[in-house]
């Protein structure tokens, strides 16, 4: 019985930056997200699909490397990814608030087919969860949630397999009433796991009065672990001498609205624009919603 839809698992890819001459260090994740471009009514689907993850990945670099899966025997195919214009002007865009740490990247998803590449992707409409749907789903604190990414730049030899970790949700009754821009989840994460998406867990029972969560819907984009900081004191002079930072096991995680906001900002600005790279996408045949909880 899965816990989690298994389309996930490549909906997610490493990002890379190189780092010497055929040297790549993969630094970050991200996921594939689609936007409903057609009427829902229509057969098939049509969506824009987007790159999504961090602000602070991105920023200062010209250009990133994706890495993808082909078929069930090929090796990973590493793409090239332009990040600025050739008047250096971002091709990516940032949230507008500087505390939401989320950009994305519109991809071309023509080009991704063309190379044999089954394109996965989290539609909007159909698998993510924002605040009032997990307030709908009556999400809380200690629901369960997967976190997907690459931690440690640990993508695999021939091809990307994905790193899955498990853990609950810590406080996100603040983000669900809109005080706060993040929620917190209680799972070990590090460097790479930068920009991967958190999906929540389908439970089997609830508490009485409380719903079962059915489906495993993506419900934020993580942003980073918070730090715990310990002080060594000098027993000479009583001052402050090392500061000793620790991963307290506490992710922050940003809700999935902030992303769609990045994308309704910037559908409308002009400067600078939308990178003219991209066809439509049809959503994959195997893509499901949800799961069903047994």
């Amino acid at each position: 019985m899965s816990r989690i839809a298994p389309f996930y698992m490549n909906t997610v890819v490493a990002i890379g930056f190189s780092s010497g001459e055929d040297t790549v260090q993969w630094a970050a994740s991200g996921f594939f997200f689609g936007r409903l471009m057609s009427p829902p009514e229509a057969t098939p689907r049509l969506y824009t699909v987007f790159l999504i993850t961090n602000r602070h990945v991105l920023e200062d670099k010209a250009s990133a490397k994706i890495r993808f899966n082909t078929d069930a025997t090929s090796p990973s195919l590493e793409y090239d990814i332009p990040l600025i214009t050739d008047n250096n002007e971002p091709l990516w865009h940032k949230h507008d608030d500087p505390d939401i740490d989320i950009a994305i990247l519109m991809i071309n998803a023509e080009a991704i087919k063309e190379a044999g590449i089954t394109l996965s992707f989290i539609t909007e409409d159909q698998h993510a969860a924002p605040t009032a749907k997990c307030r709908e789903m009556e999400v809380s604190e200690g629901d369960g949630a997967f976190v997907l990414g690459f931690p440690m730049g640990l993508v695999g030899q021939q091809r990307n397999y994905v790193i899955v970790r498990h853990g609950a949700i810590a406080r996100i009754s603040d983000a669900i009433a809109g005080v706060s821009k993040e929620f917190l989840i209680d799972t070990l994460i590090f460097p790479g796991n930068s920009g991967g998406p958190v999906i929540i867990e389908p439970s089997a029972g609830s508490i009485e009065g409380t719903k079962p969560i059915t489906g495993s819907y993506l419900i934020g984009i993580v942003s980073g672990y918070l730090p715990y900081q310990d002080i060594a004191i000098s027993a000479q002079t009583r001052r402050p001498r090392i500061v000793f930072e620790e991963n307290s096991g506490l992710a922050s995680v940003h809700p999935v609205d902030f992303v769609s906001q990045t994308i309704d900002a910037g559908f409308r600005k002009s400067q600078p624009p939308l990178p003219q790279l991209t066809g439509h996408a049809e959503a994959p045949e195997t893509q499901q919603p949800h799961d069903q909880a047994a």
